[in-house]
């Protein structure tokens, strides 16, 4: 590994217009590459200005990925820029491409950077003086909070790089910085001793001590890692743990992954809840439960979240659309678009697969007709998560100049797919999702939050359906938790009440799609389907889009957005690369050159 990489963890820029808030004096901080390691260990202030920088290096998902989204390397969205990010690398399953650098290599680089930076922390706090301001038993109150969350982060750091390159070296020293971290560890270990037996137990050891949440979710240490945020974290692992791809391996079983949903629940519930204001559309409180913030919008959803600066137009254009003066970027497939249920919770289509899609023949899938649908109007009397998710022909939207009725027009020529810009959607949508809308006010001039969420009890819920599901099969609790997630949507039937999801198969695919909506570009897509063992289903099918044009040659400022006006052409736009070795990623070449590591399968 790089010296770089052994430094005194120098701060992670993580996206491209990201940048760590200071909403505390928690993260007031000195970049760690700064302090030599006598100021490091010298004094309590400068030893928590090393710590606290470790909350740099939680990533921001916007634009990481060469200026491209983790989820436009899955079914849910491509990106418009032919010339980097995954649609140069992963999508065409080239995994030593720079364009996906960012994920492939560096991800190895900091993570480990990361993890050394914590075992400095946990293996060198006690030759830090006390805080003198403080009382004896002020100061080791300190230290035990200072070293459980540096064993949480490393054993997050972990759970990281597990899903990515599975199982990899547990390094728990504070290796020489002038040799290569990891040149002792070669002996990869199984997936329970990685996972099971240490990044679980550290969870679970290191939640006692942890900030409860009366102390972390104030405005002075918002972002803060938590005893929750321990505890929804092992939910999650217990999840997959459980799950085909990991089950046989880790001894976890879905009963656990359930008991340990309802744990959190029991313990921490009171403190969360689904973002939901009276008299506001569903659609809004569900795009709101991601940009609103704990300490300013009081959103008791986020869980365990990335806490960034507000951000101007500069933070969005590059996935805003080109008629807003945007540049395409991060663009909603028709994949995504169909896997949207009913406004009354019925099912548009007839079968869905075990990726939780529509099964497609000839690249359409089969209509129920009960539901209404039909794709001349497939935007119409859908899941209100749909429009708060996805910019569609037509959609009210912006502030834009160059179309002053505000409506997104893809019609070839129209203000939204103009001739010859080479950033126009390639699938005929552009993202709502994470884009706030203030910042569109005045002219572009305004600012918002836009933190990015790891965790939030939305997933808790849903991780709770799933296993009580696989555990036990269909029931009045998995049902009401699914219900919980769809009404505060906006959805207005009863999941119950539907006589299609009465056995475990069809509530298993139907889970999977609501996974899948409720989370769609959260970075949830690309692991569920690995640890569903789908991926290969789900990632090398084509991403579908639409061409819309005009019926007729009239021109007046509504006529393009009038049904029966305009034509949905359904269309393949891109064709996708993804076989079983792209399960995990490569282990950089270079770590292999130097340390002996045996590579993943494959690679």
């Amino acid at each position: 590994m790089k010296k770089t990489i052994q430094n005194i963890a120098a701060v992670v820029l993580l996206g491209s217009t990201m940048s760590l808030a200071s909403c505390g004096d928690f993260l007031e901080k000195q970049p760690s590459n700064e302090l030599t390691e006598d100021k490091t260990y010298g004094n309590w202030s400068m030893f928590e200005y090393f710590h606290n920088d470790t909350y740099n290096f939680l990533r921001h998902g916007a634009l990481r990925i060469g200026n491209s989204w983790l989820d436009s390397a899955t079914d849910l969205a491509e990106t418009s820029y032919s010339n980097g990010g995954t649609r140069t690398s992963f999508n065409i399953g080239n995994y030593y491409a720079g364009g996906g650098a960012d994920e492939l290599t560096s991800t190895w680089e900091s993570r480990y950077r990361g993890i050394r930076k914590c075992n400095r922390v946990i293996t060198g706090i006690d030759r830090v003086p006390f805080d003198i301001t403080k009382t004896e038993e002020e100061n080791l109150a300190l230290r035990r909070t200072m070293v459980a969350e540096a064993r949480a982060f490393r054993a997050y750091f972990y759970w990281e790089m597990f899903l990515r390159y599975g199982p990899i070296p547990i390094i728990k020293e504070v290796l020489d910085p002038e040799e290569d971290m990891i040149t002792p560890y070669t002996k990869r270990p199984t997936v329970k001793e990685c996972v099971v037996d240490f990044i679980l137990n550290e969870l679970k050891e290191a939640e006692p001590d942890m900030l409860p949440y009366e102390e972390a979710f104030v405005s002075t240490k918002s972002g803060r890692l938590s005893q929750p945020m321990a505890r929804a974290l092992a939910s999650r692992i217990k999840l997959y743990m459980a799950s085909p791809r990991y089950a046989a391996q880790s001894g976890i079983t879905w009963q656990d992954a359930a008991d340990a949903a309802k744990s959190f629940i029991e313990d921490y519930g009171a403190n969360f809840a689904l973002y939901q204001e009276d008299n506001i559309p569903g659609g809004t409180n569900y795009r709101n439960a991601v940009l609103r913030t704990h300490y300013t919008g009081n959103n008791h959803e986020v869980i365990f979240f990335r806490n960034d600066v507000t951000i101007g137009w500069g933070g969005i254009s590059l996935d805003s659309p080109v008629g807003e003066g945007g540049s395409g970027g991060n663009c909603p497939s028709q994949n995504l678009v169909d896997m949207y249920d009913m406004a009354d919770g019925s099912s548009p289509f007839a079968q869905y697969d075990l990726t939780g899609a529509p099964v497609y023949v000839n690249g359409t899938p089969t209509v129920n007709p009960a539901s209404g649908y039909n794709d001349e109007a497939m935007w119409s009397n859908r899941d209100p998560r749909l429009e708060a998710t996805v910019l569609h022909h037509g959609f009210a939207w912006g502030n834009s100049t160059v179309r002053p009725d505000n409506r997104i027009n893809v019609i070839y020529g129209m203000a939204d797919n103009p001739a010859g810009n080479a950033n126009s959607t390639p699938t005929g949508y552009y993202m709502a999702k994470y884009i706030p809308a203030e910042i569109l006010s005045g002219t572009h001039a305004g600012s918002a939050y836009r933190l990015w969420t790891i965790i939030r009890y939305a997933e808790i819920l849903l991780n709770y359906a799933e296993a009580l599901n696989e555990a036990q099969g269909p029931s009045a609790t998995v049902f009401d938790l699914l219900d919980q997630i769809r009404h505060r949507a906006g959805i207005t039937g009863n999941v119950a009440d539907r006589a299609d999801l009465q056995d475990q198969d069809a509530l298993r695919r139907f889970i999977r799609k609501e996974r899948t909506v409720e989370f769609a570009f959260e970075e949830h897509r690309p692991w569920d389907v690995r640890r569903w063992n789908v991926a290969v289903e789900a990632l090398s099918r084509p991403i579908y889009g639409i061409t819309v044009t005009r019926v007729g040659n009239a021109t007046d400022a509504d006529y393009d957005f009038v049904p029966g006006n305009y034509k949905i052409t359904r269309k393949v736009a891109q064709a996708r690369v993804f076989d079983e070795k792209m399960y995990l990623y490569p282990i950089p070449e270079e770590e292999v050159w130097k340390t002996g590591l045996e590579n993943n399968p494959g690679w």
